[in-house]
């Protein structure tokens, strides 16, 4: 199992928007710079998280992206859930054809599943406990450092 990279592209994303802001003009193109992708990528994020209510996102010479709250207001499960939903709301994917003839097979579903639904709640728990704000802050504080150091 892996969480794809939507995730943390989309975080980087939303880091720039907040860090960015004023610097220079924040489109799609302007930000896949940061991120190492294409701008469609940053496009499709974009619709994610402004559909999950994330972003706002204005058209024109004027335009650009902006959050839509606080970033104290955003956690890190805010914008998983936005880019990267899991199918049923389980993380884990099952195997589909445990041998029902084996005593493994037949009973490993009981076995974990439980445990699966824990390490998933606690991953999002602690992901609810991380906020924008947070990755903000610990930018600001390496770039800060590369400042002093250059």
């Amino acid at each position: 199992m892996q969480i794809s990279s939507r995730f943390t592209m989309a975080v980087h994303v939303l880091t720039c928007v907040e860090v960015l802001a004023g610097q220079m003009q924040l489109n799609s193109e302007t930000i896949a710079g940061s991120v190492g992708v294409n701008p469609v990528v940053v496009r499709n994020l974009f619709r994610q998280l402004k559909k999950a209510g994330l972003i706002i996102v204005q058209r024109g010479g004027n335009g650009g992206v902006k959050l839509a709250r606080a970033a104290k207001d955003i956690t890190l499960l805010d914008v998983y859930q936005a880019v990267d939903p899991v199918a049923d709301g389980q993380l884990f994917h099952f195997h589909e054809n445990p041998n029902a003839a084996c005593p493994v097979g037949r009973n490993i579903h009981h076995v974990m599943d439980g445990r699966l639904a824990e390490v998933q709640s606690a991953m999002e728990q602690q992901m609810s406990r991380l906020t924008l704000a947070d990755v903000i802050e610990d930018t600001e504080t390496f770039i800060a450092k590369e400042h002093q150091t250059a």
